[in-house]
């Protein structure tokens, strides 16, 4: 007798991260070829670095000390 095993529960998170995501990678894996998958993949990664570039300089604004008042040279 075959024991049927029962689905794992839905996960919390994201739509994207839980639906979606797996059905693209389905299909960059199946129907499209090499060069297709290592341009998405390529393109993946500068979305990223563009996203940390925007945070590196948002933090470097942050981060300057602004001048409180002038200076003056007295004789």
């Amino acid at each position: 007798m075959e024991e049927k095993q029962a689905a794992p529960p839905p996960q919390a998170g994201c739509f994207f991260c839980t639906i979606a995501m797996p059905q693209i990678s389905a299909l960059l894996n199946h129907c499209w070829p090499d060069e297709t998958q290592e341009h998405f993949r390529n393109a993946r990664v500068e979305v990223l670095k563009g996203i940390r570039s925007l945070l590196d300089a948002r933090i470097e604004h942050l981060s300057q000390h602004a001048q409180k008042g002038t200076k003056l040279t007295v004789e």
